[in-house]
């Protein structure tokens, strides 16, 4: 069908120069505007009606202007009338989220008597945005059914330009594999779906999503959003959920991975010599051992149930994931995940199920003209089941059975309510509000709490197993069956007035942990072994472990610790903010955005006692710009600047509540059945390197006083312009800065010191207290008599390096449109993430949170930290597209380069190589050496390319389609991180068989096969 395109040039530039932008248009919403230009005519309006019934008019002004701001996305008719006639219209206007639709009339609209209708479609509308200040890349169900994409949010987001696959091989609640944003932790990203926060609480692993067939565009921002939004330094996932229309519709989608047509993937080997008993060589974990299926299962319903006025879309899906899963021959620091996601128990082997079923649905009110109502309620979930089998690595076949593999369920559902109420053409009221459960359930099939779990096996003494590690019959390390409550509620008003569009609003979170204690299983301990080459010398000699040549059996150099860890409890984080923002149209070309907003956040412990509270006003000042550099739409350059605070994760209260970790030595001289050491002689008391005895904090001493939250600048500047009438062009760059970070100190000996001088006697015990890294900290001590003082010690007293985390990067791309026959992008991304901290998180050592990571516990763990951090790409080719090659048939494919990250090398503390605060081998210092992160090398390029073949027969009407798709063509292999110990941890030095071993593969080809019918 042939398209018409009517607008004029003079129009264009005056409807871009009217645009009075409003709420809808900033990250995380739910809704955009249309815009534009008439012949100024008195009694002139514009008529908006949407194909879910929703119907707007709105009045031209005095300059033949008109703007229908916060319309729900979808498709939309728009007419122009006069004196209640119609005089011209504009049909299938898509409307994508945050993205205004310039619509115009003619100078000179033709009657109403010989209207046929004007098509318009994304083609024929300006192809560049002038109307935003932001970064963002929109993906519709259109890209998403098109592109040979793995089935998950997550993998359509990393088609965003300097999103990368997270180098520590997180993977969210419901099992999908978390993207790193702009050189950012995977915990600081949020998720959203139809304007709700579905960001897991815990520890920010990812969010619920949608089924795959029922997003109708999934909105990625990697910065520079409005002061309505915040809670994120990194990226920002937002959904939006299909809805029901006047017209019926339904469908289902069955896909299929068969076994056979998954590549294998590549055995990894220890690369840093040989443990004492070694089961098979060199041989570290056997992956070529791996098989896995898929198959998915999608169905979906959505029409009117009152035409115009009530709709609702229903969809469900069901994915099945089985296969056989192969353990490393030993533990170690991280566990190794094969390419289904399954980490399977040192020494054994698993045969698995998964399911991840998830489902939606929708319900659109359109109570009358000016008030709407939405409902949206959604569950994502993984649950997982297998039986485990003792292996034989030198003949790589399973033996006997071990035992079950826990039955596990994370994820969770959530149900939001959405008003807006249109008051005037002018004012708009919205307000949301909801509520997500989530859960992280794991209970043992057949579980005995008699037996004890066993780790180190290959550290064991050959002379007392035979030379075969004995790993025992306990296969559950821990127990642990939390859930989590989120409540969300925003309420905004916005306002024109004249060329300013204000919005004020709140938006408030409340989140809470329940139940949740973790423990190890069995007797409540668990043993691991370990040897030192050099018993004469103490093992750990900052917690006071001595030689255990002094003790029977220690001259051999082979030991064990009886490690007991246990901690939890109930926890609640609430976090508020007030927001008020200007868009200034200050002239026909100039477009400004002027947003501030507050952040508060407050933590509690079990008890409802605040231990974090930092609640005074914390401003985040937001100012964008758009400039249409030829006043028509072909030129923009725009720019952005902002502040973005984070509130911390329910996961830091672990040490608001008691936690006792700690570890006992023990020489022994025999290794019973069932792996536990026999012949004990005690080489030490329970010890603990952060002071972890289980004794109940007081919330004055878990945090530094006047504690600022995380806190992030950004500043963005780019252009983005048409080139000829087929293709865009443009660059983009962009620079964050942290300014404060949030840590754990845990050198109390420093703090009574100081106490001391003061002349107070610090009796308080405490473990590690929360604070701002790389400047001076206040912390409240107890004397004896149990009052508290505060102690100030400058950054120097504490002994650290100024706080640095920077990234900067260069965007440039090339887009052409789809056309009708074709659409494809390429993007280069240059790139540097270069400081002392990743913030939350440590990709090296697979670490997630503040309280979980290494850095700043210490000083001497700070010391040659600088480098580029864990997700530093220098390099990042993206390419992708599809070519509709005839009405029937349609080829896609990706291109994705990207350059490899740091190495490190992690070691003893100094030339002499020691352990000054019990940590072993995670200092800056490698085999005596100064080793800064990179010191080690780099990883390798990670390539991919992936291709999908579409057929839709025209016998069918086109709406049974068959798909294609083949991931990872040419099976690349590469290691996406590697064990970065370069010693065992124990004092004298002994090499780590693991350093430089890989410790994540990319995912290995696979083949898919699907069938789908859409009515």
């Amino acid at each position: 069908m042939k398209r018409t395109y009517s607008l004029k040039q003079k129009c264009l530039g005056v409807a871009i120069g009217s645009l009075l932008m409003s709420a809808g248009v900033h990250g995380q919403s739910t809704t955009s505007n249309i815009y534009g230009q008439v012949p100024p005519e008195k009694g002139a309006s514009v008529v908006i009606r949407s194909d879910t019934g929703l119907r707007r008019e709105i009045q031209v002004d005095g300059n033949g202007r008109y703007n229908a701001a916060q319309l729900p996305v979808g498709n939309y008719t728009v007419t122009l009338m006069n004196n209640g006639t119609a005089v011209q219209t504009h049909e299938h206007v898509v409307l994508n989220v945050g993205v205004g639709v310039n619509v115009s009339f003619t100078e000179q609209p033709v009657k109403a008597k010989e209207l046929s209708g004007v098509s318009v479609s994304a083609n024929t509308t300006p192809p560049i945005d002038v109307s935003s200040v932001d970064s963002r890349t929109v993906i519709t169900a259109q890209q998403l059914a098109a592109l040979p994409l793995g089935r998950s949010a997550e993998a359509a987001a990393l088609l965003a330009p300097g999103a990368v696959l997270d180098g520590g091989g997180f993977s969210s609640t419901t099992g999908a594999a978390l993207p790193s944003f702009g050189g950012s932790s995977v915990e600081t990203n949020a998720y959203y779906i139809n304007g709700f926060n579905t960001t897991d609480p815990w520890l920010g692993q990812g969010g619920i999503t949608l089924p795959y067939g029922s997003i109708s565009q999934e909105e990625v921002y990697t910065g520079g959003y409005s002061a309505q939004y915040g809670r994120s330094d990194g990226g920002v996932l937002n959904l939006i959920g299909k809805s029901g229309t006047n017209e019926w519709h339904f469908g289902g989608q069955l896909e299929y991975t068969p076994s056979g047509l998954v590549g294998t993937q590549a055995n990894t080997y220890y690369a840093n010599g040989l443990p004492p008993s070694p089961v098979a060589g060199n041989l570290f974990d056997p992956n070529s051992k791996n098989s896995q299926w898929t198959s998915v299962y999608d169905a979906y319903v959505g029409g009117p149930i009152i035409k115009d006025k009530l709709f609702f879309f229903l969809s469900a899906e069901m994915s099945n994931v089985g296969g056989h899963a192969v353990g490393p021959v030993a533990s170690s620091e991280g566990s190794p995940i094969n390419a289904g996601g399954i980490a399977s128990a040192p020494g054994t082997a698993e045969n698995y199920k998964q399911h991840l079923p998830k489902w939606y649905a929708k319900v659109n009110w359109n109570i009358t003209d000016k008030n709407l109502l939405e409902l949206t309620a959604a569950s994502s979930k993984q649950e997982t089941s297998g039986t485990v089998y003792d292996y034989d690595y030198k003949n790589l076949q399973e033996t006997t059975l071990a035992g079950y593999a826990n039955n596990t369920k994370s994820g969770g559902n959530f149900w939001s309510a959405k008003f807006t109420s249109y008051v005037t053409d002018d004012l708009t009221f919205t307000a949301l509000y909801g509520q997500m459960k989530t859960f992280n359930y794991s209970t043992p099939v057949g579980y005995n709490p008699d037996e004890t779990y066993i780790s180190g096996a290959t550290f064991q003494n050959p002379a007392l197993n035979n030379g075969v590690p004995n790993n025992g019959s306990q296969i559950v390390s821990s127990i642990t069956n939390p859930y989590y409550t989120t409540s969300n509620l925003r309420l905004s008003l916005s306002y024109v007035l004249g060329d300013h569009t204000i919005t004020a609003g709140i938006d408030n979170l409340r989140t809470r942990a329940l139940d949740q204690l973790t423990e190890v299983s069995g007797p409540g301990y668990y043993w691991n072994y370990g040897d030192t080459p050099n018993p004469t010398q103490a093992l750990v000699p900052a917690l006071g472990v001595g030689p255990i040549a002094n003790y029977p059996n220690g001259a051999s150099g082979y030991y064990v610790s009886q490690n007991i860890s246990t901690q939890g409890g109930n926890l609640t984080a609430v976090q508020h903010a007030e927001y008020i923002e200007d868009q200034w149209q200050v002239t026909d070309r100039w477009l400004l955005s002027l947003g501030l907003r507050d952040d508060g956040f407050t933590n509690y412990n079990a008890s409802s006692q605040p231990y974090m509270r930092q609640t005074k006003p914390q401003w985040s000042p937001r100012v964008g710009f758009s400039w249409d550099v030829n006043g028509d739409g072909s030129f923009k350059v725009y720019g952005n600047a902002g502040r973005y605070y984070l509130g911390g994760l329910l996961v830091t209260g672990l040490e608001a509540n008691p936690v006792l970790i700690t570890q006992q030595y023990y020489t022994y001289s025999g290794i019973a059945a069932n792996g536990t050491p026999t012949g004990l002689t005690q080489v030490s008391a329970p010890v603990s390197a952060n002071n972890f005895y289980g004794q109940t904090p007081s919330p004055n001493t878990v945090t530094a006083q006047n504690l600022k939250s995380e806190d992030q600048d950004e500043f963005i500047l780019g252009f983005t312009k048409t080139l000829g009438s087929s293709w865009i062009y443009g660059a983009k760059a962009m620079q964050r800065s942290l300014r404060h970070d949030v840590e754990q100190y845990c050198d109390n000996q420093v703090i009574i010191n100081k106490a001391a001088s003061m002349g107070i006697d610090d009796v308080s015990n405490a473990t590690c207290y929360y604070f701002n890294p790389g400047q001076a900290n206040t912390f409240a001590v107890q004397d004896p008599s149990g009052a508290y003082h505060n102690v100030t010690l400058t950054n120097s007293e504490l002994g650290l390096p100024g706080l640095s985390l920077k990234y900067y990067s260069l965007e440039t791309f090339l887009e052409h449109p789809f056309d009708g026959h074709w659409y494809g992008k390429i993007d280069y991304l240059f790139s540097r993430s270069y400081g002392n901290t990743e913030s939350l998180g440590e990709t090296d050592i697979q670490a997630l949170a503040a309280n979980l990571d290494t850095y700043w516990n210490f000083p001497q763990l700070m010391e040659y930290a600088r480098g580029p951090l864990g997700q530093d790409h220098t390099h990042q080719i993206k390419a992708y597209g599809y070519y509709q090659l005839t009405p029937e048939w349609q080829v896609s494919a990706n291109l994705t380069l990207v350059s490899g990250g740091p190495k490190n090398c992690l070691g003893l503390y100094g030339p002499n190589q020691t352990d000054p605060d019990g940590y072993g081998s995670l200092y800056n210092w490698c085999n005596g050496q100064p080793a800064p992160p990179g010191a080690a090398g780099r990883l390798p390029w990670m390539k991919q390319v992936d291709i999908g073949i579409r057929y839709r027969p025209a016998f069918a009407e086109h709406k049974l389609g068959f798909s294609l798709d083949v991931v990872n063509l040419f099976n690349g292999q590469t290691p996406l991180n590697e064990y970065s110990e370069y010693n065992t941890g124990t004092v004298p030095a002994a090499p780590n068989p693991l350093y430089a071993t890989p410790m994540l593969l990319q995912q290995p080809r696979y083949v898919r096969f699907g069938m789908t019918y859409d009515y």
